[in-house]
């Protein structure tokens, strides 16, 4: 774990572009007392899917990779988590997007923390499964 995550990564932070904002519960916490990575990661995929339907809503999108997981720093139990979008690369049948995760803990209204930062990878796909162009 990284003790200051916002000198140890570059991310787009707050100033991305938010996608998707919730308080997690306690049967999202792993024997350790905080939130399960794969809730995070599960997050993580749902607010890249909102980024790709702003690239283009006419599309159908699959997950293909996420690239890279930073993880920085523990989620718990009643912390407000955020989910910026930034840095969006679009390919011919393919986007990459960068998602950041911000909380804000319970007992520090008003200070963010970033916790994760992701880069994903989706695939525009047709009705038969197989990848179209993003843009068209």
């Amino acid at each position: 774990m990284v003790e200051n995550p916002k000198q140890a990564f570059q991310g787009c932070g707050s100033s991305g572009e938010l996608a998707l904002r919730t308080t997690l519960l306690p049967k999202d916490t792993n024997p350790a007392g905080t939130i399960f990575g794969g809730v995070i990661l599960s997050l993580i995929d749902q607010a890249g899917e909102i980024a790709m339907r702003r690239i283009n809503p006419h599309r159908h999108y699959v997950t293909v990779a996420m690239d890279s997981i930073k993880f920085l720093a523990p989620v718990f139990v009643g912390d407000l988590i955020s989910l910026y979008t930034c840095k969006p690369r679009v390919g011919r049948t393919s986007v990459s997007v960068q998602v950041d995760v911000l909380v804000e803990r319970r007992d520090r209204p008003g200070e963010e923390v970033t916790v994760t930062v992701a880069h994903v990878t989706y695939v525009a796909i047709g009705g038969d499964g197989k990848p179209i162009p993003v843009i068209g």
